[in-house]
This record gives structure tokens, C-alpha cells and sequence, in this order.
């Protein structure tokens, strides 16, 4: 299993040359071997990349990202089709029973509030009534308890003031970091040979990550307390980094220390195993440990 994240920033040139990629930039060359890699982050618009690179990395399953002018995601590479897919795989997807999907839902919201509630615990915010919220939840989350409590939990993190809809250098982080975790849950979906489009909540027709939707959920805190621990006034490279390398924070899943990349990989597979009746139970508790760094920012200055 691969465990390295690339991040392209400069004018580069990368090629591929048996089993390595090869980058060429003014600095000098520098050769990483593709089994090292998890994720190729291209975060300029000034590199160049050659179609058997390209080709490399998709069979190896190695997300690619591409930024627009802005340098914020604007795509991803995704396998024309995974190695591991075949018809009994989507034909199961196709056939999830809506009882599986339900309780799985359930379990994800669950999580996701318990780990917001987490959150304004290590800023020792009152957490209440998120608490409350948590306590009415139902079977599919047919009240969307969900929804109700991110209106609440987003002001008692950052300000009374805060709006997820606001062009804030928070949210620009917020939505980079969202970004990076969904990319990583789709690279796991695909991996396994599944559909990202079909997802059990999200059903947006315009959304070619429905299931990576889903199941990111109740990672998102990992990304609002990283944030939260930061002070800048914009979205620099170096915040960047800093979010991306959040996919080597550790964290506590089911009981085990993991990294955040581990961990996703192991609750994706779990849950996918779930929805296809392979098991009949899923677990999904996050804690964070003491190692959770809120100061990893300075670190990769």
C-alpha cells in the first residue's frame, strides 16, 4: 500500500520511466518510485506531464488532482476502470438493500455529530445542544439531523458570525481540506471496484461522487479541528500542505491507532462490505488521540 502524498508546486516536468516517476524541474530530478504513492496533487498550471505517466498512475491507483488558475482541485483522474471491478460487483451496488443503506446512514451521521461534538470539546465550547440533536436522531435520519446540526455546530467553532457560505479564507480552507478527503474515499471506492455516482443519500444527478459524499462524512471534523487549531488570513501553499499532510494525522478507528489514510481506507472497505451483505455489522468510532497536531502548519513552513 502506498503512503506517499506528491504535491507539484513549480514549472516541473514529469514522465515516467520503469515503475518511477520522474520530475524535472530547475532545482534538478528527482525519481519516486509510483509504489510509494497515494496521491499526486499537480497544484500549478505550469507543469507538464506526459500521457504514460498518466497511464502509470492509474493503473498503480494513485489519485491524480488538478488545480485551475486559482489553484484550488478543479479535477481528478480517475481509473477508466478499476482492476477489481466486474458485473457481480455492480450488479451488488445496483441491488443494495434500502434497509443496509438506512442503518449505514444512521451510523455515519452518528459518527459525524459525535466527532463535531469532539471538536468543540478540545475548544471547550458548550455542546449541548448538539447533544440534543444527536439524542432525536432516527433511523435514515429522516428528520436530517444532520443539516440541522451543522447550522449550529459551524458558529460555536469559529464565531457567532461564521456562514459556510461566505468567500472567508476559513471556508477556502475548509473546502480544500473537504476536497482532499473526498479524492481520498473516492480512490478507495474505485479501488474496490464500485460506482462513486450511486451513492446512499446524496442523489445529486450532477454529483460524480455521491457515494464519496456519503462516506467522507465523519472524517469532515478531522478537517474543521485542523483548521480551527490554525491563524491565517488566507489560503496559502503552506496551509495547503498542512491539509493534505492531514491525511497522515492519527487517530483512534474502532479502538485502533491509524493514520487518517489508513483509517478511511479500512471504514470504506468496511462499509462497502456492509452495503454487498459480505458482513453484518460495521463499526465507525473515531476519537482523536493526544497526537492530533494543531500546530502542523508551522511544521511544514
Amino acid at each position: 500500500m502506498g503512503w506517499r502524498s506528491v504535491i507539484v508546486t513549480q514549472h516541473a516536468k514529469m514522465s515516467y520511466s520503469a515503475g518511477l516517476m520522474v520530475v524535472q524541474t530547475m532545482d534538478g530530478t528527482s525519481e519516486i518510485p509510483l509504489d510509494d504513492m497515494v496521491l499526486l496533487m499537480v497544484s500549478t498550471t505550469q507543469a507538464v506531464i506526459t500521457s504514460a505517466l498518466i497511464s502509470a498512475l492509474v493503473k498503480n491507483n494513485v489519485k491524480v488532482i488538478f488545480v485551475d488558475h486559482a489553484h484550488q482541485p478543479i479535477g481528478e483522474v480517475n481509473g477508466y476502470q478499476s482492476a477489481n471491478r466486474d458485473c457481480k460487483v455492480l450488479e451488488n451496488q445496483f441491488n443494495w438493500q434500502q434497509q443496509r443503506k438506512d442503518v449505514l446512514w444512521t451510523k455515519i451521521v452518528a459518527a459525524k455529530i459525535n466527532n463535531q461534538i469532539s471538536v468543540l470539546k478540545c475548544f471547550h465550547k458548550n455542546v449541548e445542544c448538539l447533544q440534543n440533536e444527536l439524542d432525536q436522531l432516527e433511523v435514515g435520519d429522516e428528520t436530517n439531523r444532520e443539516a440541522v446540526v451543522a447550522r449550529k455546530y459551524f458558529p460555536l467553532l469559529y464565531d457567532d458570525d461564521f456562514s459556510r457560505h461566505n468567500g472567508s479564507a476559513i471556508n477556502a480552507a475548509l473546502d480544500y481540506g473537504y476536497s482532499i478527503l473526498l479524492s481520498e474515499t473516492n480512490r478507495i471506492i474505485a479501488g474496490n471496484g464500485y460506482l462513486t455516482e450511486l451513492g446512499i443519500h446524496h442523489r445529486n444527478q450532477a454529483n460524480h461522487f455521491n457515494l464519496g459524499s456519503d462516506l467522507m462524512e465523519p472524517f469532515r471534523p478531522i478537517i474543521d479541528y485542523w483548521v480551527a487549531g490554525q491563524k491565517f488570513r488566507e489560503l496559502t501553499p503552506e496551509v495547503k500542505i498542512g491539509l493534505i499532510d492531514c491525511m497522515n494525522i492519527e487517530i483512534l478507528f474502532n479502538g485502533k491507532k491509524e493514520i487518517l489514510r489508513n483509517a478511511i481506507s479500512r471504514y470504506v472497505t468496511d462499509c462497502l462490505n456492509y452495503l454487498s451483505g459480505d458482513k453484518d455489522e460495521t463499526r465507525i468510532e473515531v476519537e482523536f488521540t493526544s497526537e492530533v497536531p494543531n500546530d502542523a502548519l508551522n511544521g511544514n513552513v
